[in-house]
């Protein structure tokens, strides 16, 4: 075995998986399309000072879960733990919010934190943040994009929408006061994180998985009862908005999500399917944080998803990703390869919606095969010596309801036509 092993928490994402994963990006992109979104592409690493200041310097992520260097400037640097900052800062740089703005990002996150199922050190979001629009109507589109993209992961029947306000800054200082006062009296039946929590994060309680904790925030003030007018409004037009697209949603008033920067909207989209891990998406509204960042007061929301418990959820439910093979090509010796090799190439080109993998090394007929039954395809063009000879080609289904059949060349054009169309039509 290697000396050199991967990282922990920092996982290796091997041949026969990517197929699952594709799929799930390729969903997501052409959702994202469809919805006028563009794809920004931004840093992984950033100055330190920027995740201090949008996520919050008390938060668990700044505290303990950030991946911080000094580079050889001496400036701090940190491994981004999230996606939404570094969209911030490159929209206020690069003079992009005169007008509204749709984007979306993937790629890598880093906290150091314990590696479990659906958790890792190095893990991978799709992020969605708009730009310029504070109405409900902003949020509600943003809940059910991610609705659409759960259709046709198909997953939509597992999935559960929580909602919650957390109102203005005001209502949330006037909130963390009276909970911090009732949750004082009740400091020997909280955990001793929940305890530390008091004085740096208070709202971060509300997450707290310890038994006894839970039930004493069964009598803790709710932060619904602490909105302005205009947060009530804003909460109960994008319930009406859901209701009648015929989006279901629970109402969760313990729900703050883990980062300063939110406001008013937070949302998790949740399932029963994954054990402790159970939030596969979240989101909200952050309509001071462009501001923070230098820029003029713009509202924006957004969420992010994450890949690795995606991927869970779509195994647990045995969904596997489409077959990546039209033709598997097998040759019977390197005379008959050299024909296949040059028509190969004239299908890929002629037929560029066909995925076609060419078998190489050599081998037998039998292993061929069997390379070929492995890669998923669903034909096979057979060259053999009497096929070359006469100016033909064998295909043979290896997963279709179809006959085996020796085809000249104008007859397999025909074929290959009708399979390039099925497959885009399959795609579509």
């Amino acid at each position: 075995m290697s000396q050199y092993r991967a990282i922990r928490g920092m996982a290796d994402i091997l041949p026969e998986e990517t197929p699952l994963w594709q799929m799930l990006e390729q969903t997501a992109r052409d959702v994202l399309m469809a919805h006028g979104y563009r794809e920004i592409r931004t840093p992984i690493v950033e100055s330190t000072d920027l995740f201090a200041r949008s996520i919050g310097e008390v938060t668990d992520i700044v505290e303990k879960e950030m991946y911080t260097f000094l580079d050889r400037n001496n400036e701090s640097l940190s491994l981004r733990p999230e996606g939404t900052a570094s969209t911030v800062r490159a929209m206020v740089q690069n003079g992009l919010l005169n007008a509204s703005q749709r984007v979306w990002y993937l790629g890598p996150m880093f906290r150091y934190e314990r590696p479990q199922k659906g958790r890792q050190r190095q893990f991978h979001q799709i992020g969605v943040e708009a730009f310029g629009i504070p109405s409900p109507d902003q949020d509600a589109e943003l809940l059910l994009l991610s609705r659409q993209w759960w259709r046709r992961l198909g997953i939509d029947d597992v999935l559960t929408l929580e909602l919650n306000s957390i109102g203005s800054s005001d209502a949330r200082h006037n909130y963390k006061a009276a909970l911090v006062a009732y949750l004082q009296q009740h400091l020997d039946a909280i955990d001793d994180d929940s305890r530390r929590r008091l004085t740096t994060n208070p709202l971060r309680i509300l997450d707290s998985k310890d038994a006894g904790t839970q039930t004493v925030l069964e009598g803790a003030p709710s932060i619904s009862d602490f909105l302005d007018d205009q947060s009530k409004a804003h909460r109960d037009r994008l319930a009406e908005l859901l209701s009648r697209a015929s989006l279901s949603f629970v109402w969760n008033d313990r729900l703050v999500r883990g980062l300063d920067y939110y406001n008013d909207t937070v949302f998790e989209w949740t399932t029963d399917q994954l054990g402790a891990q159970s939030t596969v998406c979240g989101g909200g509204r952050y309509d001071g944080l462009v501001q923070q960042f230098g820029g003029k007061a713009t509202p924006a929301a957004g969420f992010a998803a994450g890949l690795e418990r995606l991927i869970l959820l779509l195994q647990v439910l045995e969904l596997q990703a489409d077959e990546l093979t039209d033709l598997y090509v097998v040759s019977a010796d390197e005379t008959t390869l050299s024909h296949a090799m040059a028509e190969t190439d004239r299908i890929r080109a002629d037929y560029p919606g066909l995925s076609v993998t060419q078998h190489l090394g050599g081998g037998s007929f039998k292993s061929q095969f069997k390379r070929a039954d492995k890669s998923g395809a669903k034909w096979a063009l057979i060259f053999g010596d009497d096929e070359v000879a006469s100016g033909l080609v064998t295909v043979k289904p290896m997963r279709s309801d179809g006959e085996q059949q020796t085809l000249t060349a104008s007859e397999l054009n025909k074929f290959l036509s009708r399979l390039e169309q099925a497959s885009e039509e399959s795609e579509d």
